[in-house]
């Protein structure tokens, strides 16, 4: 596995992969990997010839009494679950290279990123679309693989990238969970024993609300209402956002889009922010 820490050294790494006529598959991460991150890694594997994961906790996504200083940075276990995973490369930038001094330029997929998580955290996706996009222009690989826990980033990026027209395919992976329902997040080691025994009625009310749709229901108030009911049974979660919206859009509905609405919760226990959703 080859550990890059600059931009040429990606670029040339690139450019022998594809001058050997192979494709390349990208991961991007905040590092503190978990078998969430390996699900994308694997899935960038079946789809692509080499593999190229970067870690980066990328400052400008993080708003200003957020966990930007004490996310976690485990970079050695990082790098050794890389070369388990048969990662071909891993690339670990610096503040410096990201954002050099001056740096002046951002991207923002107007509208998409003010609904949802962007209501409650500003500026957050202009941060990810604009080191996605960078990102992308090094890497400058075939597929990239993401996951649908953090679905409105998926939404958004993916449609940057048909505005944009970047040479990139973009893959959604499916979110991994713990037995119990739980989202697999970085953010989970936050959690103490109390908090993470009731972190899974997150995943309870959404099944609670997809159960309702599933036997007919269409209006939006009642899914809400056990949705919330079900939060309500676990004192510790302090809800911020509860989200039914039409997918592509993430306009607010008052009836379900069959195979159109994502149904989104993001929701505070103790230290932890956490976030999950369902399609329908």
């Amino acid at each position: 596995m080859r550990a890059l820490s600059t931009i040429d050294e990606v670029r040339d790494w690139e450019r022998g992969a594809h001058a050997s006529g192979r494709t390349v598959g990208f991961v991007p991460t905040m590092g503190a990997l978990h078998e969430g991150h390996l699900a994308l890694i694997s899935r960038a594997r079946e789809i692509s010839d080499e593999v190229i994961v970067s870690i980066y906790v990328n400052p400008t996504q993080f708003g200003p009494s957020e966990d930007l200083s004490s996310y976690p940075r485990p970079l050695e276990a990082d790098l050794a679950a890389c070369e388990d995973e048969g990662v071909a490369a891993v690339f670990t930038p610096s503040d410096a290279m990201m954002y050099p001094e001056g740096f002046c330029t951002f991207v923002e997929v107007e509208g998409l990123s003010e609904r949802i998580e962007g209501a409650s955290r500003p500026g957050h996706f202009r941060g990810v679309t604009t080191v996605v996009l960078k990102l992308f222009h090094i890497v400058r690989p075939d597929v990239a693989v993401f996951g649908w826990k953090d679905a409105q980033q998926f939404l958004i990026l993916r449609r940057m990238v048909e505005d944009l027209a970047l040479p990139v395919r973009m893959e959604g992976v499916e979110t991994v969970r713990e037995p119990d329902g739980l989202a697999l997040s970085s953010r989970n080691a936050y959690l103490t024993d109390e908090e993470r025994a009731q972190a899974p009625a997150i995943h309870r009310a959404l099944q609670a609300g997809l159960a309702r749709i599933v036997a007919g229901a269409r209006d939006v108030a009642p899914i809400r209402e056990v949705i919330l009911k079900t939060l309500g049974e676990a004192p510790l979660i302090r809800l911020d956002r509860l989200d039914i919206v039409q997918r592509d859009t993430l306009e607010p509905l008052n009836r379900i889009a069959p195979e159109k609405t994502l149904i989104a919760i993001a929701a505070h226990l103790g230290r932890a922010r956490l976030i999950d959703n369902v399609r329908v």
